[in-house]
């Protein structure tokens, strides 16, 4: 059995909690040290007990805390090498025993979880998204992605879970105090994934046996959760897809969710 729960998600930082029977592992370290332990304990874990840190990409809402994390508690943290290259302040603050490499497309072990990471569209040095098994059990994190293209996609199919980025709602990013450049970079090809685009990814998965969906990283200036679900649900039915057969969350941003069990 595969648990996750998201402790953190949205556009200020995140830290996602995924763990089997013999293995506990957190995916990105974008909040506080504190915030991370609190996280933990309100889900009856504890920052002592994770075992591997998953580093998706550099930028600060994803690995704010990271080498404090893993320096004070002994953690070891898996990224690819253009991921550590491009976080070479907190790599310094990290044990080099603590220091693993992986290379995207290629699978490897955490103990019982095969973990298999895949490129993902973003404006980051390698950013990738995880697929990961435990036996026939498979959920798959996919965020950041500033367009959903195919290979991402095929990346996805036999998902029983997700959790989904469905970052932005168009018209609220038009309107926002945003800058212009800003604006053009979340919802440009290596930006972030909008609500619309979030419904239109999961219609086609339950046709590949998608089960379960969390959408997650809500922006705080162009979304709001109501309205991604909203969204998202209209999308749904606009695609014939029937939404009584697949349950849908969404992530908070500053507490964890309930535990989805796969």
């Amino acid at each position: 059995m595969l648990k996750f729960c998201s402790l953190y998600s949205g556009s200020s930082g995140n830290c996602l909690f995924v763990s089997s029977k013999n293995t506990k592992i957190l995916v990105d370290c974008g909040t506080s040290c504190k915030k991370i332990c609190e996280g933990l304990a309100s889900i009856s874990s504890s920052i002592e007990e994770i075992d591997a840190i998953l580093i998706t990409h550099e930028h600060s809402d994803h690995i704010q805390s990271l080498g404090m994390v893993s320096q004070k508690f002994n953690i070891p943290v898996y990224a690819n090498l253009e991921t550590w290259n491009a976080m070479e302040g907190t790599k310094q603050k990290i044990s080099p025993s603590n220091i693993n490499y992986f290379n995207v497309n290629e699978d490897f072990l955490i103990n019982d979880l095969e973990i298999h990471p895949f490129s993902i569209p973003h404006d980051a040095a390698n950013p990738c998204g995880f697929n990961i098994h435990n036996g026939k059990k498979k959920i798959s994190i996919a965020t950041d992605i500033g367009h959903m293209d195919t290979s991402t996609l095929q990346e996805l199919e036999q998902s029983s879970f997700i959790l989904l980025e469905s970052n932005y709602e168009p018209e609220m990013l038009n309107v926002s105090r945003y800058p212009f450049a800003l604006k053009q970079r979340i919802k440009g090809p290596y930006g972030h994934l909008s609500n619309e685009d979030a419904g239109k990814t999961i219609s086609y998965l339950m046709k590949k046996d998608l089960k379960q969906v969390m959408l997650g990283h809500l922006s705080k200036e162009n979304n709001f959760p109501e309205l991604a679900y909203k969204t998202v649900a209209e999308e749904l039915m606009n695609n014939n897809s029937d939404i009584n057969t697949i349950k849908l969350d969404v992530a908070k941003r500053n507490e964890p969710s309930k535990i989805i069990s796969i």
